[in-house]
C-alpha cells in the first residue's frame, strides 16, 4: 500500500500480507508516511467503505473519499459531491504503474521480504528523484 501526494510523488508505504483485509491496513499506512505532510484526504476505491474506519479517520482529521457500496445497510455517510474528487484518484494508479517499470517488483524474485522491501524503498527513491 503507498500513500502519494497530489502529483502521485510517494510519500508513505507499507508492506504486508496478502491476506488481511485492506481496511484493516489503511491506518498503519497513514502512521508511516513520510516527512511533515500532513494528509487531509483520503482517496480509496470501495474496500475503504467501511464506517468505523471513516469515524476513525474523522477523529485524525483526515477525510476519506470512496465510493459506497451497493449493498451496505447503511445509509451513505457522504454526499455526492466529495466524489467528484475521486476522479483524481488515477494519479495513484499512474504512480503503481511508474513502479510497474521496475520489474524487479512485479515479479517478487526475493525470498526475503527484507529485500523486497528495500527494493520497494528504492525505487519509490527514483520516482521522486525523477519529479524534482
Amino acid at each position: 500500500m503507498i500513500v502519494v501526494d497530489g502529483e502521485g510523488i510517494p510519500i508513505g508505504l507499507t508492506l504486508g500480507s496478502a491476506s488481511p483485509a485492506e481496511v484493516n491496513l489503511i491506518e498503519a499506512l497513514l502512521n508511516v508516511s513520510y516527512g511533515k505532510s500532513k494528509v487531509k484526504r483520503l482517496i480509496y476505491d470501495k474496500a475503504a467503505d467501511s464506517d468505523p474506519l471513516r469515524m476513525a479517520l474523522k477523529k485524525r482529521g483526515i477525510d476519506l473519499i470512496c465510493p459506497h457500496r451497493r449493498n451496505g445497510r447503511k445509509a451513505p455517510l457522504q454526499d455526492g459531491r466529495k466524489l467528484r474528487r475521486y476522479d483524481r484518484r488515477w494519479k495513484v494508479e499512474r504512480t503503481f504503474a511508474w513502479l510497474g517499470n521496475y520489474r524487479r517488483l512485479v515479479v517478487r524474485w526475493e525470498r526475503k521480504l527484507s529485500m523486497y522491501r528495500a527494493f520497494f524503498h528504492a525505487a519509490c527513491m527514483m520516482i521522486v528523484l525523477k519529479k524534482l
